[in-house]
């Protein structure tokens, strides 16, 4: 990999992380159309993971800020029921990571086929959430991130987005527009962060052993951060303007493209 394949890797990853068409899938993508094949491919995809983390922290630094300073309050308060509710939404993907992720491995070489199938998931997921009409509630429950934790389990499958599904799940839970979105920001800060520690203490991130540059690492996990702070703040005003169906049409004809070039090949 070199550090141009990189800079494009790491800027797909930004872009596509906090908007609904699944950033590993184009990762996926681009690793095809740029002939880049083997391990290192999800080396790399956990670094410009944790590059967008990054960005999201940067971008929501304010809504962090308020939730360590109520949780450090020692009381019940609402800062200290968001967290729970985070930690709550954190344990299927922590169960699917500590029990599948060699499954989850294996499915990531599964090739285009794969990703458009899950891209057309993604579609029918942000359609129904524009159609659905549910009772909107005031705050997300405790039973409500359970469920969107689920939705975020799920989505480690390349090309099922993680915000797509996250973000649509609780739309149709009857969630705010705005709410939802933080959080379902707010609930990957930990895993990813994690999944890139683990990776690091079991010496899979370093240059030798990934077998990925040091120059392209670098530039990777700087075009990812650059980019996902833009998604970001992008996305947000998105979410509470916008209507997310359109991503829904853009995920159809990635998922056409991917499955066409998977039985060609």
């Amino acid at each position: 990999m070199t550090w141009i394949d990189a800079l494009w890797l790491g800027l797909i990853q930004g872009l596509t992380e906090y908007l609904p068409v699944s950033s590993s899938g184009h990762l996926e993508i681009a690793n095809d159309l740029l002939g880049i094949k083997g391990s290192d491919n999800l080396t790399f995809a956990v670094l410009v993971h944790a590059a967008t983390v990054c960005s999201t922290l940067v971008v929501l630094w304010r809504e962090i800020a308020g939730l360590f300073t109520g949780v450090f309050r020692f009381r019940w308060n609402d800062e200290t029921q968001y967290v729970a509710k985070i930690f709550l939404s954190m344990i299927p993907v922590g169960i699917v990571g500590v029990f599948f992720k060699d499954a989850v491995e294996s499915v990531f070489g599964n090739g285009l086929l794969v990703v458009g199938i899950m891209l057309l998931v993604t579609a029918l997921l942000l359609t129904f959430a524009h159609y659905a009409r549910p009772r909107k509630k005031e705050t997300i429950s405790y039973r409500d991130a359970f469920i969107i934790g689920l939705a975020q389990a799920c989505a480690v499958m390349p090309g099922l987005s993680r915000s797509g599904s996250t973000i649509a799940t609780g739309l149709m839970l009857g969630d705010k527009k705005e709410q939802v979105a933080r959080f379902s920001f707010l609930m990957v800060i930990i895993p990813i962060l994690g999944e890139a520690f683990l990776g690091l203490m079991k010496g899979e991130m370093s240059p030798a052993e990934s077998g990925i540059p040091v120059s392209a690492m670098i530039v990777g996990f700087l075009a990812a951060f650059v980019s996902g702070c833009v998604a970001c703040k992008w996305m947000l005003r998105l979410v509470q303007n916008g209507k997310l169906v359109w991503f829904a049409l853009y995920c159809v004809l990635m998922a056409a493209f991917c499955i066409g070039r998977s039985l060609l090949a």
